[in-house]
């Protein structure tokens, strides 16, 4: 499967952000996904996940409460909803994909990687 993630930009610290990921190639159903993000100089981390089935997600505690993660399988998207950003929140965001029915922070679990796109968030 391949992934396409967009959406990144320079917003304000309070402000608002959407990313997506468009899957192609591979019936999108059958992979769990995720959203990791890496700054400058730092390794990367997990921020989202969800299963397939779009019901379970998984959070990192430093974005819990601010991220939303969906995903609309008729339309091969996932999305990751970003409120009340903050100057930390910089970064290259990336999706990822697996099929093992995992949606947690363990890199080396997601066979599938997007390039990313950039968040910049202004003080």
């Amino acid at each position: 499967v391949q992934l396409q993630a967009s959406g990144g930009g320079l917003v304000q610290a309070g402000g608002s952000l959407r990313l997506s990921c468009v899957a192609s190639g591979r019936t999108f159903s059958n992979y769990d996904m995720a959203w990791f993000r890496q700054a400058p100089g730092k390794e990367r981390e997990f921020v989202a996940g969800i299963i397939r089935n779009g019901i379970n997600t998984n959070y990192a505690d430093s974005v819990r409460g601010r991220f939303t993660i969906s995903r609309d399988n008729g339309k091969n998207t996932m999305y990751l909803q970003m409120n009340s950003l903050k100057p930390e929140d910089t970064a290259v965001y990336h999706c990822a994909a697996n099929e093992e029915f995992y949606a947690g922070p363990r890199t080396w679990k997601y066979d599938y990687w997007g390039q990313g796109t950039l968040v910049t968030v202004s003080s």
